[in-house]
């Protein structure tokens, strides 16, 4: 076997070692420990002046950042007060990802919880005229079934609720997400494994993340190139700091994807 076939089996087998350190069977060893450590979130002291410079806007906060959206959920559910709110906005996003043959049943299930003002979760800040339309359209399971309750419910919680959410603990970890989610991403944080592919501006690698032991797709950027070939237009000025750019990709398995 000549030598760049010997390199390929070596980089192969560590390739498949890595794959199966995620596995759930494997031990936790495999992890840096000093990495890992760095995913611990910080004491609340270390986040305060977040608190002044974040945008406490409800969309952002409490719907398009999943974390946010997770905290204040659970915010919801251990308030009294809302509750019922939290429970019909559970089971208002779990019709929408029921299949379509489910959605009546659920959908019944949801109106006798919510909107039935007999119920002990009735929600009475939905209007009269959207409690009628879902009653009325339950059993033909449209897809859009909640859409007007749903706008009245998050323009009631983006009114009574989140002034109180930001005074509380479940905000509180949410800044040190934030502060851990500001905190920089370099090549440290990742061991190559192999080149998958090449291509005009790099090339393709497997890598694992040292702290999780997650896999990922690293392309690597030569600057150089980037810049004799006019490739700044496509790379959208990513990496502009550093020699060699790169961007990682889940298409390993990794839970999510990180630009660098």
């Amino acid at each position: 076997m000549d030598i760049g076939g010997l390199e390929t089996v070596v980089a192969n087998s560590a390739y498949v070692s890595a794959r199966g350190s995620v596995d759930a069977s494997a031990p936790s060893t495999v992890r840096d420990k000093k990495m890992r450590a760095k995913l611990k979130l910080p004491h609340i002291s270390q986040c305060e002046h977040l608190r002044t410079q974040l945008d406490l806007d409800f969309q952002s906060l409490c719907l398009r950042q999943p974390i946010g959206k997770r905290l204040f959920q659970q915010f919801l559910e251990e308030q009294e007060a809302f509750a019922a709110a939290g429970g019909l906005w559970r089971s208002m996003e779990e019709y929408a990802a029921a299949e379509e043959g489910e959605r009546p049943q659920k959908a019944q299930k949801t109106v006798n919880q919510f909107f039935d003002s007999a119920s002990k979760s009735f929600c009475p800040f939905l209007e009269e005229k959207a409690i009628m339309r879902v009653k009325e359209d339950a059993r033909h399971g449209r897809a859009d079934l909640f859409k007007e309750a749903e706008g009245q419910l998050l323009a009631h919680l983006e009114e009574r609720a989140l002034a109180r959410y930001a005074g509380s603990l479940f905000f509180s970890r949410f800044l040190q997400f934030k502060w851990l989610e500001g905190q920089s991403v370099t090549e440290e944080w990742f061991l190559d494994f192999r080149v998958l592919g090449k291509g005009g501006f790099g090339e393709v690698c497997a890598c694992q993340m040292r702290a999780t032991g997650k896999m990922y797709a690293n392309k690597k950027l030569n600057k150089k190139r980037l810049k004799k070939r006019n490739g700044y237009e496509a790379r959208a000025g990513r990496g502009a700091g550093s020699q060699d750019a790169w961007v990682l990709s889940p298409a390993l398995g990794g839970e999510r994807g990180l630009v660098g």
